[in-house]
């Protein structure tokens, strides 16, 4: 068997920054344990397979297709940089000719659209409730250790946790602060968590970035993601509040990097809009 695959560097415009994903097109059915298989052996934090919904269904012509994303460990309900490395081996490599894109997900139907040199992905947004400290303070401490948290909110629908530094802590702070995400897995006693979002507040002034994160799961076999687009489903809506902005700039800063266009819609969506480059072509062969 043989199925076309690519690498795909989500949220950057830079070969070799961004957030990596492998995206399989399945011109037939594949064997349910063969996803799972292929995502541990791409070894991303991420791997994506579109499929046909319909025998007749085209990668160029279509404008409708499944799909799945799948970490090294297990299946996820949603993954937005591999939905905009989907769209992007679909409009870019496949040359689809169509101007939007649905994808029917675990998450319900995701749209992608193309705007100039962006892919914008209408994702679901997820409203983060207050936290009382005392349930999660021994993963806190794990995670940022001393440092001042400003505000605590939990998102049951993500099982996402976000942890707000003070603001007096710069970008600088939360890019220099080393975090063991392994030891996230002993500390977390709720069983709730499942990912954690640790934000700070960005340039005030207007100009950059409006927030700043890093993202960790280690639950699911991801120790830091580089950039998160379904952690941004949940802190859009929060720093929308926040800030009393609908658009918004924000950076999340892992190591590689990457750059998210954030606009909050009034009909409980969010649009994310990143850049892409295609790093890797070829065929799995089994």
């Amino acid at each position: 068997m043989q199925i076309p695959i690519f690498t795909v560097d989500a949220f950057t415009n830079r070969p070799f920054s961004g957030n990596p994903a492998a995206v399989c097109l399945l011109e037939n059915d594949l064997d349910e344990d063969l996803h799972q298989k292929i995502a541990t052996e791409m070894n991303l934090s991420e791997t994506a397979f579109i499929r046909k919904l319909k025998p007749e269904d085209d990668f160029t012509k279509s404008s409708c297709f499944g799909l799945r994303w799948f970490t090294p460990a297990n299946e996820v309900p949603l993954c937005g940089h591999a939905t905009l490395a989907s769209a992007a081996v679909l409009f870019h490599v496949q040359k689809n000719t169509n101007s939007v894109l649905t994808f029917v997900t675990l998450s319900g139907e995701l749209k992608a659209r193309q705007v100039k040199d962006h892919i914008v992905l209408d994702l679901p947004l997820y409203t983060a409730y207050p936290q009382e400290l005392k349930e999660v303070e021994e993963l806190i401490k794990a995670a940022v250790g001393d440092m001042i948290v400003q505000d605590l909110r939990y998102s049951p629908d993500t099982k996402k946790l976000l942890v707000r530094l003070s603001d007096t802590y710069e970008r600088s702070v939360l890019e220099e602060l080393k975090v063991s995400a392994q030891h996230f897995l002993s500390a977390e006693k709720t069983g709730k968590v499942k990912g954690l979002i640790i934000t700070v507040k960005g340039n005030s002034s207007g100009k950059g970035h409006d927030f700043y994160s890093r993202y960790f799961a280690p639950w699911y076999g991801v120790l830091e993601d580089p950039v998160t687009g379904s952690a941004h489903a949940v802190l859009s809506s929060y720093w929308s509040e926040q800030l009393g902005k609908k658009e918004m700039l924000a950076f999340q800063c892992s190591r590689r990097g990457g750059e998210l266009k954030i606009s909050v819609r009034n009909d409980g969506r969010v649009d994310i809009a990143g850049q892409t480059a295609v790093v890797l072509k070829g065929n799995l062969i089994f």
